[in-house]
Order: structure tokens, then C-alpha cells, then sequence
């Protein structure tokens, strides 16, 4: 089991014990902030992975290549020193390479749909650290959110107007809004105007964006939940409706 495998279970652990003390929203929430947690743990193991496995691939190639040029003239004790330290500068430059650019907020607009959710989220994630706390936790929420959209969005051939609703949400708006608040400078955003501060207004605007997006994927699975309840209704019908009252 694996650091981070180790951490998902512990948090699940606690996340039990106190859903025997507490229920209700607060045990759904907590759920919600273990599921968040876990699924960045998750990310930031896949990309040390990644590194991991790409730093493997191009040390296996160098000594392969020392190995050929090894077979055509010897390569002595300095050889070999030069390939151990070209090894360790492969290894270096590749963990301490930056991570991958998140999207740019023209490539949302232009991405395919199907894949605009996943994009989105990516392009949230580099703005969190610059967002206030409240802001930040919403920002999660809405990756939720996004994740749980994204299946429905392969069923929208045909459905342009409902295609072209996602798109200006998730794709435009979101970033546009979020931009917007960041170019606001950092001293006036604790300031009020007409009454509310532009970190209210950020959170507000989420809140709205986010509550939206479950309302979009509702609609997008109403199909699926009237069949569903259709089906249901039929079992019902077809395997307990000839059943004999109980007796008195």
C-alpha cells in the first residue's frame, strides 16, 4: 500500500468513526471534504508516477545506449562515470521539471465538449491557491460537480441548445467570472462596494455556478431516471402484481 493509498484509508477511518456521532449534513459534508482530499492526493500520486516511470524509461535508454556503444570500443572507468552522471542529470531535470501548463482559458472555448469538464477543472485547479479560503472550497466543489457532469455530456449529439448552455457556463463564464475577480487588486477585494466586497461577490457567483452545473446534470439524466422508474414500475407490475394479498 502506498503513502497515499495509506493516507485516503486513514481519512476514511475517521471519516466512520464520526459518522456514528453525527449525521445528516454534517456527516454529508465531511464525506464531500474526504472525497476532495483524496481525490488531489490521488492526482499529485499519478503525476509523481508519471515522472517515476518516465525517469525509468530514459535511464533504461541511456544504459542501453552505453551497453551498444560499449560492444563497438570499451568505454574505461570514465565512461562509465559519464554515463552514471548523465543518468543523475536525466533524473534531476526530469523531477525538477515544472509540471504540465494548465489549459488556457481560449482552449475551453475551442476544446471538445466531451472533454471541456475535465479541462475546466484542470484550469480551477491553478487558480485555487490565488482565491480566498471560502472561494477555494467551493472551487472544489465544482470539480465534484464537473467530474459528475462529464459522463453525461458523450449523450448531447443532437442537443445543441443543450450542448451550447454547457459550454457558455463551464467554458466561458466560469473562467471569465473567475478572471475577472482576478484582476481586481488585492487590496480592494476585502473592500466593499454597493454594499459587498468582491470576495463576496466570487463566492456568490460559485455558489450559483456551482449549483447550476448539478442542475445541468440532472437534466441531462432525466432521460435515465424516468427509464429508470418506467422499469421499475414494470417489475413491480410484472412480478408482484399477481401476488395474493398477506392473509388477515
Amino acid at each position: 500500500m502506498t503513502e497515499v493509498d495509506e493516507q485516503i484509508a486513514r481519512a476514511r477511518a475517521t471519516m466512520a468513526r464520526i459518522s456514528q456521532d453525527y449525521g445528516g449534513p454534517a456527516r454529508d459534508q465531511l464525506r464531500e471534504q474526504y472525497r476532495v482530499h483524496g481525490k488531489r492526493l490521488k492526482r499529485k500520486a499519478i503525476g509523481a508516477g508519471q515522472r517515476l516511470a518516465f525517469i525509468a524509461i530514459v535511464n533504461a535508454i541511456i544504459l542501453i545506449a552505453a551497453g551498444a556503444a560499449g560492444m563497438v570500443f570499451p568505454l574505461g572507468i570514465f565512461g562509465a562515470l559519464g554515463v552514471l552522471l548523465l543518468m543523475v542529470a536525466a533524473t534531476l531535470l526530469i523531477a525538477m521539471a515544472p509540471a504540465a501548463r494548465a489549459p488556457s482559458e481560449k482552449s475551453l472555448r475551442e476544446v471538445d465538449i466531451k472533454a471541456l469538464p475535465a479541462k475546466t477543472e484542470r484550469w480551477l485547479d491553478a487558480q485555487r491557491p490565488a482565491l480566498p479560503p471560502p472561494a477555494r472550497a467551493l472551487v472544489d466543489q465544482i470539480g465534484l460537480r464537473l467530474e459528475t457532469l462529464s459522463p453525461q455530456l458523450g449523450r448531447l449529439e443532437g442537443r445543441d441548445e443543450e450542448a451550447y448552455e454547457v459550454r457558455r457556463l463551464i467554458g466561458e463564464q466560469l473562467p471569465a467570472f473567475v478572471n475577472d475577480y482576478a484582476r481586481v487588486p488585492e487590496p480592494l477585494r476585502k473592500v466593499e462596494r454597493n454594499g459587498r466586497t468582491p470576495d463576496a461577490e466570487l463566492v456568490s457567483g460559485l455558489k450559483l455556478i456551482e449549483q447550476e452545473i448539478a442542475d445541468m446534470t440532472r437534466r441531462l439524466a432525466q432521460d435515465d431516471l424516468d427509464s429508470l422508474a418506467t422499469r421499475g414500475r414494470y417489475l413491480e407490475v410484472k412480478y408482484r402484481g399477481d401476488e395474493a394479498p398477506p392473509a388477515a
